[in-house]
């Protein structure tokens, strides 16, 4: 069952908060007080209950909906991952007392992670407009831009040889072409697409494709005669350039 805040506090959070008073930083007073916004809440709300048919009314306690949005919060503000989310949250009374989870048990990692899931891109910009709104009628900001900080993600990608990189330029010279050529019509030179020829020639190139004979042979030296693949390899350079007269 997912509610909105925590209905009751406990013997604990009263501890908690006495101690900390005077460690908190600067950045969690103002953070607290947007929070605290009951539409910003009910946005996290309504995504966590759509997860299950019932999950309003039936099954056990899960997080409210403010400790949710509180977490995933601190974990944007500190750059964590829910590993170091749940571990830093564990260890610390000031951060237990930030995102309301006080004295009661720190949700794990998968959890969390699920939570992320729920609360999708859509969401996401809910938020976002939700918090322009508040800065507006707050004075903060006059709300007519809004600039974002973007992460660079690692991913996994082709390693770029040299011919990857020719056959990559290949392919998009010729679907510029094609467009030009369906805009300006049958003009001049007739349009030839050479992209499968110089597809089959990256592939030859392809050092894992390479026999064990090819690698062993010599380099052309200056004023000798290419081997026919080279020969070839080089011709297909050159007939993309032949392509239209535009």
């Amino acid at each position: 069952m997912i509610e909105m805040r925590r209905a009751q506090l406990s013997f604990g959070d009263g501890l908690i908060a006495a101690e900390i008073g005077d460690l908190r930083e600067p950045w969690m007073a103002h953070a607290d007080k947007v929070l605290a916004d009951e539409p910003l809440i009910a946005t996290v709300h309504e995504a966590l209950a759509k997860r299950h048919p019932k999950s309003r009314s039936r099954g056990r306690r899960g997080s409210p909906a403010e400790v949710v949005l509180r977490l995933l919060v601190l974990k944007h503000v500190r750059n964590w991952s829910y590993e170091a989310l749940e571990r830093e949250v564990r260890a610390n009374l000031v951060y237990r007392d930030f995102t309301r989870v006080g004295g009661d048990k720190m949700p794990d990692a998968k959890t969390m992670g699920r939570w992320g899931t729920a609360i999708g891109p859509q969401i996401i910009a809910h938020l976002h407009e939700r918090m322009v709104a508040i800065a507006r009628d707050n004075g903060v900001v006059a709300g007519r831009q809004m600039r974002v900080d973007t992460t660079v993600v690692e991913t996994n990608i082709h390693y770029p040889t040299d011919s990857s990189l020719l056959g990559d330029g290949v392919r998009v010279l010729t679907r510029v072409m094609k467009k030009i050529t369906a805009i300006a019509g049958d003009v001049g030179a007739r349009l030839r697409d050479r992209s499968r020829s110089v597809k089959l020639r990256v592939v030859e190139t392809q050092p894992r494709l390479w026999p064990v004979a090819q690698l062993d042979e010599p380099r052309a030296r200056p004023g000798q005669a290419l081997r026919p693949g080279h020969r070839q390899r080089r011709q297909a350079r050159r007939q993309p350039h032949q392509a239209t007269g535009a």
